[in-house]
């Protein structure tokens, strides 16, 4: 059975696979790129909550400037000063951030750490400066005292681990001292009791102490968010490497394994060459054994490599057609129509033997008359065309066509190379005859593990079976 595609009623060879997809290397090139490493992706999102941050920063600070002048009336002078000199300083420092950086691409580091400093170091001055002006006793029972928790609340989103535990430390290190310092300038009137401190103008050192354990605790917690955010985005990052590079590997796997199909299939077509021969020309015979050594030598130098140059591929061919040619005799002529600019092109390791096979079998073979099989390469427009046809028996219309291993393994090993990065057409000539056209991305290799993808001006293009 002649192998091939269904063809259209005009005889053009149906399109198998086709597509615009940009020019893609080998599958483990591919697999290289595939995820951004998540430092720079943490850092990303951390700048983009820190700019956010300082969006809500604004509008408490607006809302609490509100507040103050709200109340100003009923507070005293002093607490009205406390109110002006912290609000004030804080208020422009966010709107410099934003007139300063809000069209830069990535705000500076120091400032990820400069804001949680300044937003605690505002929460402390201004508890400071009401136990200052009014009593260190209504400082300490001030609702400003929950800001901590809220500055601490925001550290897993915009913060590195350390960053985060910096503030964290900061915040409890501010209001101990603060608190220290009170009591033991008397402005903070101590008492044992819980329930007794608050009917009168004083604390209780076990109500301070919770305070500040709470805020550890909340320091703590919020550290160990971003270290476990770090860590998920770090794991997930791996298993995306591993699963990338294990994906890659199996490719290159199969790709070997479709390789290694080649190598009996054709020694073993050829042997049956060689023992056809033996009793009717025993000369014959040994140049075919001489033609396969040297094949099988030039096949094992490039086994390894998943691309060769096309002249390489054209060599290894040669010997394999000087076998065909002793065994069919005046039966067979081939010829090569090669663009110079194509030799260069990288293709897949033994891409034409099989298709040369498949011609001179199905198409040359099962005739009695002389036969054609012409191999052709064209490069353009960032694209290489190979084609190889005959003049032979062509492929029956009327039946179902069916693929042998010499085409389903070049279709197999082209999808696994190229992707949707290729054309594979095959079917039977107008004129008579079959005809195989594959169209892969030009690719030169330039030094060694190193290819060069040429750009086509336009869209790729390439001619279709005829």
């Amino acid at each position: 059975m002649r192998t091939g595609s269904t063809t259209d009623t005009s005889g053009r060879a149906t399109p198998v696979e086709r597509s615009a997809a940009p020019p893609s290397s080998v599958p483990a090139e591919r697999a290289a790129g595939a995820t951004a490493p998540v430092l720079d992706l943490l850092d990303a999102r951390r700048d983009r909550a820190e700019r956010l941050l300082n969006g809500v920063r604004l509008v408490v600070l607006l809302l609490l400037a509100g507040s103050a002048l709200a109340y100003a009336p009923a507070l005293t002078p002093a607490l009205n000063r406390v109110n002006v000199l912290v609000l004030l300083p804080t208020l422009c420092w966010a709107l410099a951030q934003y007139v300063l950086f809000r069209r830069a691409s990535r705000l500076p580091q120091w400032l990820m750490i400069a804001n949680p400093v300044v937003d605690i170091t505002a929460v402390t001055t201004i508890i400071g400066a009401y136990g200052l002006a009014q009593s260190g006793a209504l400082a300490a029972k001030s609702p400003m005292f929950f800001a901590y928790f809220i500055i601490l609340a925001a550290r897993p989103i915009a913060s590195s681990t350390r960053h985060a535990a910096a503030a964290a430390g900061l915040a409890v290190l501010e209001y101990g001292a603060l608190v220290a310092w009170f009591v033991a300038s008397g402005r903070m009137p101590v008492v044992v009791s819980p329930v007794a401190a608050s009917a009168m103008p004083s604390v209780s050192l076990l109500d301070e102490g919770a305070k500040l354990l709470l805020l550890a605790v909340a320091g703590a917690v919020a550290t160990y968010a971003t270290l476990w955010q770090e860590r998920l985005a770090q794991d997930y990052s791996r298993a995306s490497h591993e699963r990338a590079d294990l994906e890659a590997k199996l490719a290159q796997a199969q790709l070997e394994s479709l390789k290694l199909q080649l190598h009996p299939h054709f020694l073993f077509n050829t042997l049956n060459t060689i023992t056809a021969l033996i009793n009717t020309d025993a000369r014959a015979a040994e140049r075919v054994v001489s033609a396969l050594s040297e094949l099988l030598r030039l096949s094992l130098r490039t086994a390894p490599e998943p691309e060769v140059p096309l002249e390489r591929e054209l060599e290894v061919l040669e010997h394999y057609i000087g076998i065909q040619r002793v065994r069919f005799k005046d039966r067979l002529t081939v010829a090569f129509d090669i663009d110079p600019a194509a030799r260069r092109a990288l293709v897949p390791t033994l891409i034409l033997q099989p298709l040369v096979e498949n011609a001179i079998r199905h198409g040359i073979a099962p005739r009695a008359a002389p036969g054609r099989v012409v191999i052709a390469a064209r490069q353009a427009d960032g694209r290489l065309e190979l084609r190889v046809s005959d003049d032979g028996v062509g492929c029956a219309a009327a039946s179902p066509p069916r693929e042998g291993i010499g085409l389903g393994n070049a279709r197999a090993r082209l999808r696994s190379l190229y992707g949707g990065a290729h054309r594979f057409e095959v079917g039977g000539r107008p004129d008579g005859g079959f005809a195989v056209s594959i169209d892969i991305p030009f690719r030169v290799q330039t030094a060694p593990h190193t290819t060069v993808v040429a750009r086509p001006a336009g869209a790729a293009g390439g001619r279709l079976a005829s």
